[in-house]
């Protein structure tokens, strides 16, 4: 059986009262419906993790739900909290073991030598970094990057100049 909006808001109201029965049917709704929910976004080996993570948020969040509302929306946005949670996780991760790669090949100075690229433009204002990126990385010429950017010629070249000053500043302090 799948329960509909009205069965597991009345099963919600009734477990908030102290009924340990309704609250199990609950929970064995949820997770159906969960399960159901998560099936489009993720994996299907990271699907139980998730549902019992959604599982226990709803357990502790119980009494903040509002029984004048709707349930599933609440139970969703538990659920998507969750889900964005598990992807964080995940790039973190990834971002790891991609990085810890990279440090533990020094024979790869290309690779190296681009990452701490990109971070030292990370750390200049936005629009110095584009400038430098197309007119000292990809080769464009001063019009085109000013083209390109909005901005003027003269504008682009000043930001060039601060930017690489910049840049050279931090590595200097660094």
């Amino acid at each position: 059986m799948i329960a509909n909006e009205e069965t597991l808001r009345h099963l919600m109201i009734k477990a908030q009262a102290g009924d340990k029965l309704c609250y199990a049917s609950l929970l064995a709704e949820c997770e159906k419906w969960l399960r159901r929910y998560f099936a489009r976004k993720i994996n299907p080996a990271a699907i139980d993790d998730l549902v019992q993570e959604t599982l226990i948020s709803l357990h502790r969040k119980r009494a903040s739900y509002d029984p004048a509302r709707a349930f599933l929306p609440w139970l969703a946005a538990i659920g998507r909290y969750r889900w964005l949670d598990s992807l964080r996780k995940i790039y973190r991760h990834e971002h790891d073991q991609f990085y810890e790669q990279m440090v533990a090949d020094p024979q790869d100075d290309g690779v190296t030598a681009r990452v701490s690229l990109e971070r030292l433009l990370g750390m200049i204002p936005e629009k110095q970094a584009a400038v430098i990126g197309l007119v000292k990385i990809e080769g464009l010429s001063i019009a085109e990057a000013a083209l390109q950017t909005g901005q003027s010629e003269s504008l682009v070249k000043v930001n060039i100049h601060r930017g690489l000053k910049k840049m050279s500043a931090l590595i200097e302090s660094a």
